[in-house]
């Protein structure tokens, strides 16, 4: 207490008996991927398209962060942290002759070739050659085996080999009417080789198993490869480690750990170095488990899961429940992958969806608030999907929390799912997960003032009144169940959850109970047929 002197009249200010608890952010989203240049491992806000640019450089062909990025903002993001791994600091990575495919001169294994530099071999109704040097001096060669589980009899997996490296793997179809038709497959992912038809389109078949050795290539396919008409240029090619990171180095997820803002989180360019070749399914599973443990560490924050590319409905079935098999809260996979504008190659680029999708989640919390199911909402910037998915298809995949996206005639493309990656029914819904770490963050962040109080009757008064009000203005705004606020949430702090045991080790324990809202998944209307005259109900 002030003394007081001298007579007078005094003002003093004083702490108000109820301090307000604020809902924080829910929209930031993080990447993590690999760009031309920028800043390397270090977790980079960026608020507009503009800034990413000039941080990190534009479209990059054969890698997705930039369209992710682009696709987060253009469906309603409105910040972002960005996480370069691969690469040098600073500027492109990738030396002459790296195994990247960058432009290098022409090695000796021209001279151990039995065929002139950049001359084609036949692969049953195909010819294959290649367009960039490898850095292993044994010169590229290409496998032809049988595609991983069962297939259509045009299926094959397309390797490329340097040496005995493995460095790029493409799942492709010999059809030409198909999606991952060989040819548009190997021209818009690989930076090694170039594929071509050697038959009309009547004949062509899938090759028989085999290994076929390439000539290395002409300096006129590598001068295609720089200049941007053949394969792009590397800018990097990190290994499951790199995206892994170490949270005491700061370095891939682990420098996430210190950005708190962050309530989303996407790795885009895991599915570029898988379609490459640089990782396997193993490695891209130990990706996005790391993934998701990061977001279960955190608590505060979902992973938004992609799946590899040229998977149909029952491929994509098998994947997440034999091969992932991923069940988390802090998950959330969307399937196929969608098409968009690609402005360095002038044409269309089939892309994973998480970052759009994670622009979805940013509008949607905007417009409507963070309880609301981020579903039903088009996909901005998406010109059509990797599959057409039927509903029949979908009725396989939305009970194991695959959230589909599909195309409806005048509605455009949408999301049409909303679920998380767990088993457990109580936190099957997103919006019930990202829900919950929005209140924990709010209520943690706001009640702050606690610590040290004197822990007696008054302060636990206090904490009922503020929590009180702040979960009462979130019953007015729609986001808990119930008609009156007594039906939609509880407050108890009082002797009862504060012992005097508890009180002597200097605990203060509130317990809170919220009913959330869930989506109306499922809406049924049961309509009948009853006479005019009685209206009664027809049997």
């Amino acid at each position: 207490m002030p003394s007081y002197l001298s007579p007078g009249v005094y003002v003093e200010e004083v702490a108000g008996g109820s301090r307000p608890i604020e809902g924080v952010g829910t929209s930031v989203a993080a990447f993590v991927g690999l760009a031309p240049e920028g800043p390397l491992n270090q977790p980079t806000l960026v608020t507009n398209w503009t800034q990413y640019v000039a941080a990190f450089g534009d479209f990059t062909e054969g890698y997705y962060l930039a369209h992710s990025v682009y696709g987060f903002f253009n469906n309603g993001g409105s910040a972002a942290y960005v996480v370069r791994v691969g690469g040098t600091p600073g500027g492109a990575n990738g030396d002459a002759g790296s195994a990247d495919g960058a432009p290098a001169q022409v090695s000796g294994a021209a001279g151990r070739s039995a065929l002139p530099a950049g001359e084609p071999r036949q692969l049953g109704k195909f010819k294959v050659s290649a367009i960039a040097p490898g850095e292993s001096g044994s010169g590229l060669s290409v496998e032809v085996t049988d595609p991983e589980g069962e297939g259509p009899a045009d299926r094959f997996r397309l390797v490329v080999k340097d040496g005995d490296k493995v460095a790029e793997t493409f799942d492709v179809s010999a059809k030409k009417t198909g999606r991952n038709y060989v040819v548009t497959q190997v021209k818009e992912r690989s930076k090694l080789i170039v594929v071509e038809e050697a038959a009309p389109a009547g004949q062509l078949a899938r090759p028989d198993n085999q290994t076929v050795a390439l000539a290395a290539p002409s300096t006129a396919s590598v001068a295609r490869a720089a200049d941007g008409s053949g394969a792009s240029p590397a800018v990097g090619n990190p290994g499951a480690g790199d995206y892994l990171g170490d949270s005491a180095d700061r370095t891939g997820f682990g420098g996430l750990e210190a950005v708190d803002e962050v309530s989303m989180v996407a790795v885009p360019d895991l599915m570029a170095a898988y379609q490459r070749g640089a990782i396997d399914h193993e490695s891209l599973k130990a990706v996005q488990l790391g993934l998701i443990a990061h977001c279960e560490l955190m608590g505060d924050r979902v992973a938004v899961i992609d799946p590899p590319p040229g998977l149909n409905a029952r491929e994509v079935r098998v994947w997440r429940q034999e091969t992932a098999g991923y069940d988390s809260k802090y998950a959330a996979l969307y399937y196929p992958w969608i098409k968009v504008f690609d402005p360095s190659t002038g044409k269309g680029q089939l892309v994973p969806p998480s970052g759009h999708v994670a622009g979805i989640w940013a509008r949607n919390d905007s417009e409507r608030g963070v309880h609301k199911a981020p579903a039903n909402e088009v996909v901005r910037g998406a010109v059509d999907l990797e599959l057409q998915i039927t509903r029949g298809e979908q009725d396989l995949l939305n009970p194991i929390g695959v959230n589909c996206i599909r195309s409806f005639p005048g509605r455009g493309i949408r999301v049409w799912g909303a679920r998380t990656l767990s088993s457990d029914p109580a936190w099957r819904y997103l919006n019930i997960r990202r829900y919950f770490n929005y209140l924990e963050e709010s209520i943690l962040i706001g009640t702050q003032w606690v610590v040290f109080e004197p822990n007696d009757q008054a302060l636990w008064a206090r904490i009922r009144r503020n929590v009180s009000a702040f979960l009462v203005n979130e019953w007015r705004g729609g986001a808990l169940f119930g008609s009156r606020p007594e039906e939609a949430y509880y407050v108890k702090c009082d002797a009862e959850t504060n012992p005097p045991e508890s009180v002597d080790l200097g605990r203060v324990i509130c317990e809170v109970g919220i009913s959330p809202v869930k989506p109306a998944e499922f809406v049924v209307f049961r309509l009948a047929q009853f006479s005019s005259g009685g209206g009664e109900l027809d049997e």
